[in-house]
């Protein structure tokens, strides 16, 4: 269910935190379905308890996650994480096009890189190919 990268400089809670992120986006944690409970994805993943109260406490104050007091925590609003999700991504892509307008990047070019990064496929030059 989630994979943890050891070497990642990221403290391990959020690593669980965009991991779960991946699974509601994907669909395999749906909207208001019960999520694991700490003790169990603690011992799945060989973890503190802890670290998933911890992971959880930050999905809740994101609206990510709601609790429900003696029946545990649910997904919430996937809508909201998608929209948070593209804001973010809208962030880092003007961030990108602004560092490739400074270095002399072209507009079309810059969006065939997109495109071509988008689609999975080598970043060729314009007019390359």
């Amino acid at each position: 269910m989630i994979l943890l990268d050891l070497k990642d400089s990221r403290p391990i809670y959020e690593q669980v935190v965009e991991r779960l992120q991946e699974l509601m986006m994907l669909g395999i944690l749906e909207e208001d379905s019960q999520m694991p409970s700490v003790r169990s994805l603690a011992m799945e993943l060989s973890i503190n308890p802890n670290t998933i109260q911890r992971a959880y406490g930050e999905l809740e104050r994101r609206g990510y996650i709601y609790s429900v007091k003696g029946r545990g925590s649910f997904v919430g609003s996937i809508r909201k994480l998608h929209e948070a999700k593209k804001a973010e991504l809208e962030g880092k892509l003007g961030g990108l096009a602004r560092e490739a307008k400074t270095i002399g990047v072209l507009r079309d070019e810059f969006l065939i890189m997109a495109g071509q990064a988008y689609d999975g496929g080598p970043a060729k030059q314009a007019g390359e190919g």
